[in-house]
């Protein structure tokens, strides 16, 4: 006998990872799924990042879903506020707003007789036959352990809970970090600043492109009157970010070009030997994420601009104090030092079979079968987690295939023999 059992389904975000997996779910007949965003409102990252220069660093027309083509992007690379908006407009053209319930923290997950028992942070339960973790990796700001930090008197923001209400123009800011967030936010502060002081540790290879360079009217008419040429155009982004792999992973002459051109932009447009010494990383182009900018190098040169390579050593009352000796005097502390990239579904407590932590189960690092599976933890899926977010290959793409898997092994469960 064969009998038909519509699976209950819990997707943790509400971001790209889980709006992604709940329109594939939508698309292939399951209806039975719950939504628990944590934050206010959907975006995931793009909700809660909302720092002075916030710009996607991968072309609008790539970074959108399959399944809903926007051809009328204002720039050829979005703002941060405009793909949070685009994420409204999709989770309101695929009616999933009903599905989704917001300011709803999962702080507790454990498997007991094969269902999942899911606890949020005010105390409410669900249960549902599989949990979906699409909680992203950029989700967790990650503070630096600096001596002193709670000392400073001045005001103090991170750039993944960023407040509007802190003041920066006429200010004396230190911008700590300097990957892709800490060069946009320095190209976006320094112009109104008093002065700006950016402490890097590590420099990065930025790579010059017109991030500010919008997409003509004319562009968003055509692709929108002819669907058939902006699917073709996504189509061969996404054929670029295969090559993109490919020139990040393998030693070719495409390789040799875009690392020459790295070296070239940083040559050309810094021409002080020295700040150019300190601008220059140890290590190649391409070697880490690739930070892109049309702007950072002339902001970190202007002359109310400092760039600090001396290790931070203590916060004081009033600044920074460096392994140099040197005390700097700010106003404004921005800490553009990232995610804690690897806790993917924490802080949460999950537990699997015979209460398996996934402390326990990750002991040695993360890792699931096909980016999805962990052992352990029965009809249980991540979407974007380990090892598919790579840098050089559409999110997007990465989670609606991972969905697609998990569309596989929800109608083996739907049909009981």
């Amino acid at each position: 006998m064969t009998l038909d059992r519509e699976p209950e389904v819990l997707i943790i975000g509400a971001g790209v990872a889980g709006i992604a997996t709940a329109v594939t779910l939508r698309q292939h007949g399951f209806e039975n799924f719950t939504i628990l965003e944590k934050g206010s409102d959907v975006g995931g990252v793009w909700h809660w990042n909302r720092y002075p220069g916030l710009t996607c660093d991968v072309p609008s027309n790539l970074y959108q879903f399959s399944f809903a083509p926007k051809p009328d992007w204002p720039g050829v690379f979005a703002a941060g506020e405009q793909i949070q908006r685009y994420h409204r407009e999709v989770v309101e053209r695929f009616d999933l707003a009903p599905r989704i319930e917001l300011n709803a923290e999962v702080v507790d997950a454990e498997f007991d007789s094969g269902r999942w028992r899911v606890t949020l942070d005010d105390g409410r339960e669900y249960t549902a036959d599989f949990l979906i973790a699409a909680t992203g990796v950029l989700h967790t700001p990650n503070t630096p352990d600096i001596p002193g930090l709670n000392r400073f008197a001045g005001e103090i923001v991170h750039t993944a809970r960023w407040d509007d209400a802190v003041e920066t123009a006429g200010k004396r800011i230190a911008v700590i970090g300097s990957g892709s967030t800490g060069v946009q936010i320095v190209s976006a502060l320094q112009p109104t600043a008093a002065h700006l002081t950016q402490f890097a540790r590590t420099p990065q290879w930025v790579l010059w492109a017109p991030m500010n360079l919008p997409q003509p009217r004319i562009v968003s008419a055509a692709l929108r009157a002819a669907p058939a040429v902006n699917a073709a155009l996504y189509d061969g982004l996404l054929w670029g970010s295969g090559i993109l792999a490919d020139i990040v992973t393998r030693p070719s002459w495409r390789r040799s070009l875009v690392q020459s051109y790295a070296r070239l932009c940083l040559r050309v447009q810094v021409r002080d030997a020295e700040l150019r010494e300190k601008l220059t990383p140890d290590y190649q182009p391409l070697c880490k994420r690739q930070v892109i900018s049309g702007s950072y190098y002339r902001a970190i040169q202007a002359p109310n601009a400092e760039l600090v390579t001396e290790a931070v050593t203590e916060i004081t009352e009033t600044g920074i104090r460096t392994a140099d000796g040197r005390e700097h005097d700010i106003d404004v502390l921005v800490l553009a030092t990232g995610f804690q990239t690897h806790n993917y579904m924490r802080p949460m407590r999950l537990r699997g079979r015979d209460g398996l932590t996934l402390d326990d189960a990750w002991s040695k690092g993360p890792r699931a079968y096909a980016m999805t599976a962990i052992p352990g933890f029965p009809n249980l899926f991540t979407v974007l987690g380990p090892n598919s977010p790579t840098g050089s290959i559409s999110l997007q793409y990465s989670a609606e295939l991972t969905a697609r898997h998990i569309v596989e092994w929800l109608r083996r469960f739907r049909t009981v023999t």
